[in-house]
């Protein structure tokens, strides 16, 4: 019991200590981490064993080939490319950077879509002379919406993933009609807040003769073999369960063939990877496992069947708890220990809980939205914006996040209920 309440204690207060931001979260993770062995609530064995290689694997090696394909010049070509599509119309303009920020963090990760989106959107504003605050609202709903589609584009789902050994494809075939959905439902809920500032430009085509996508390929044979890798990764994560194959090793086996067949220096690679996320994600295992160790996710879950002893409840109370949950925590931890609790309620109980599983995915990857908290990548688009004079104030975001995020929770949880209830 002893070590239950110092486990939980230290849980808590690494959580809150993530969520003020006021030291960074890699170093909570792991110094939190380190307690718990100190304490001996675990040993570093058991600490080692509860760290997920597969998750930290897949995001190593995502990261590696996003970063050799940001020198090609791909992303600026695939944005401006868009832009001209639309002749310059603001609103077809906003439809055009969302359906691409949405395919884009579907293929690639949420976060590294935004730092390469919003970068282009000042541009093409400050071209247009329009503001660029309803484009960037809508680039951090579409980041999360999209993400929600695969299990590489938002951090939550790669947790659930392979905690639950779910396919990639299986994430397709199950939260693509969702995020669809979402995606309708969002672009008409911004056509009617934002319709004022939508308005046509003047002399459009003299503005966009200044933007040549063409320019923007830095390098065509890097793009050729970053393209071709990244096409046998894509069909790798497609097909890695009729191979048995895990997902980390498709995609650092792809990772590495990259660099092998290009001149890319290793080392230059290697330096912009996100490390201070992956060592946040071992700390985050770590921290979750204590509270496994201690038996205090088995309490959560003793709970949580006593409010619904049987599946179809227990999918609105996930969906629902982790959609307003991740509105005012970071999705990823609340994810992690989320995991634990599913699996020990199917452990106790004979019920399925296979639904909880996209209950979770869709609940912690929608909810996002509601806050500029919600997300990393939220975070990441609200601190370009106040660097380039455009603050986006929490109650601001909130006004227009939170409304839209329950929208696409109760489309969620329609197809819950008609697909799995």
């Amino acid at each position: 019991m002893a070590l239950m309440i110092l486990a939980t204690i230290i849980f808590i207060v690494a959580y809150a200590l993530i969520i003020s931001e006021k030291l960074p979260s890699a170093v909570v993770a792991i110094l939190s981490a380190a307690i718990m062995i100190i304490f001996r609530i675990m040993t570093q064995e058991h600490a080692i064993r509860f760290i997920d290689f597969n998750t930290i694997g897949l995001l190593c090696g995502m990261m590696i080939m996003v970063t050799i394909l940001k020198k090609t010049g791909i992303f600026e070509y695939l944005a401006i490319k868009a832009i001209k599509s639309t002749g310059g119309n603001p609103w077809r303009v906003l439809v055009s950077l969302s359906i691409l920020t949405a395919v884009m963090s579907a293929v690639v990760d949420n976060v590294t879509t935004v730092l390469i989106i919003v970068p282009i959107t000042f541009a093409i504003t400050d071209a247009l002379k329009i503001t660029p605050m309803p484009f960037l609202i809508s680039e951090i709903l579409f980041s999360n919406i999209g993400g929600t589609a695969t299990l590489v584009g938002d951090p939550p789902n790669i947790l659930i993933g392979n905690s639950a050994h779910i396919g990639f494809m299986d994430f397709i075939y199950h939260n693509t009609p969702v995020v669809a959905a979402s995606s309708i439902f969002a672009l008409l809920a911004l056509r009617m807040i934002y319709k004022k500032d939508l308005t046509r430009v003047p002399q459009p085509s003299e503005i966009l003769s200044s933007f040549d996508e063409h320019r923007a390929i830095s390098d065509k044979k890097l793009l050729a073999q970053s393209l071709g890798i990244f096409g046998l990764v894509l069909l790798g994560f497609a097909t890695h369960e009729l191979f048995h194959l895990g997902l980390a090793t498709v995609a650092l086996g792809g990772s590495f063939a990259l660099l092998l067949i290009t001149n890319v220096k290793p080392e230059e690679v290697l330096k912009e990877i996100e490390w201070t996320t992956l060592f946040f994600f071992i700390g985050l295992f770590v921290l979750v496992g204590g509270l496994e160790n201690t038996g205090v996710i088995s309490i959560i879950a003793t709970k949580l069947l006593t409010l619904a002893d049987e599946t179809n409840p227990m999918i609105i109370i996930v969906l629902w708890t982790s959609a307003i949950a991740s509105t005012i925590v970071d999705n990823v931890p609340f994810t992690a220990t989320m995991i634990s609790i599913i699996k020990s309620v199917g452990a106790m109980a004979d019920i399925d809980i296979k639904p909880l599983w996209w209950s979770l995915s869709l609940g912690a990857c929608l909810g996002g939205n509601g806050t500029i908290i919600g997300a990393s990548a939220n975070i990441i688009v609200a601190t370009y914006a106040s660097k380039n004079n455009y603050p986006i104030r929490f109650i601001d975001f909130f006004k227009i996040g939170y409304p839209i995020m329950i929208g696409t929770i109760i489309i969620a949880s329609f197809y819950m209920y008609l697909v799995h209830m």
